[in-house]
């Protein structure tokens, strides 16, 4: 049995754990369940942004998943048309009013993230609200009725005022905080000077391959846009 307190993840006997668990695959060939832990975890359990930085392993891959499914239970407890409390289905993944039937299933925010090249150089970006000590490429929410490549092309023009083309997709990463899918692009410069939306990001500039800034841990697909691999 896996458990998640707060983003500590442990793992520990049914007797443990609050609620019903949920399955959330497998651990070692044996079925993997999850739940909230009952009390506090430990001071030297791992968290689960430690666990995904150790390595795509099946226990990074379960609590990453668990995450997002204990928070889509937690958050979608009542129906959003009647108010009636939800029940979990007994036959796939998804949450039903037993009032008026209306079906819930986990919820996945699709992100774009992408690397903009001129030439050798990168733009990279601080974020305005974010303590983080790092620079990294920039990424964004998608708008309804947008596709992923004009989500690419609006980010880039909202938050730096540049135009970009030839947009490529590079590949994808599940984010468990709480419940995004980052899918990575890369795209060319292609005009415009830079201008910053200051609500966004506090910094903006373009860097040549040797004179990167800090930039985000190796197990993050930022880390791998800017490095090319």
């Amino acid at each position: 049995m896996i458990a998640l307190a707060g983003q500590r993840v442990v793992l520990v006997s049914p007797a443990e754990v609050e609620g019903e668990p949920l399955h959330v695959g497998s651990l070692d060939g044996q079925p993997l369940f999850a739940a909230r832990l009952a009390g506090p975890a430990p001071d030297d359990a791992p968290t689960l942004r430690g666990l995904l930085a150790e390595g795509p392993g099946e226990l990074a891959q379960a609590a990453g998943r668990a995450a997002q499914l204990l928070d889509w239970e937690a958050t979608h407890r009542f129906c959003g048309s009647c108010g009636t409390a939800n029940e979990r289905s007994a036959q796939e993944l998804v949450r039903v009013c037993p009032h008026c039937g209306t079906a819930t299933y986990p919820r996945i925010s699709p992100v774009v993230i992408m690397a903009v090249r001129r030439g050798d150089e990168m733009l990279l970006a601080r974020r305005a609200a974010a303590s983080l000590p790092f620079w990294s490429v920039l990424a964004g929410f998608v708008e309804p009725g947008e596709t992923l490549e004009q989500a690419v092309a609006r980010e880039v023009e909202e938050e730096a005022g540049i135009q970009v083309t030839d947009v490529r997709y590079e590949g994808s990463q599940p984010w468990p905080f709480p419940s995004q899918l980052m899918i990575g692009f890369t795209a060319c410069y292609a005009g415009g000077e830079l201008r910053i939306d200051e609500r966004e990001l506090a910094e903006a500039a373009w860097f040549g391959p040797h004179e990167l800034p800090p930039i985000p841990p190796p197990f993050t697909i930022a880390n791998r846009l800017i490095r090319g691999s």
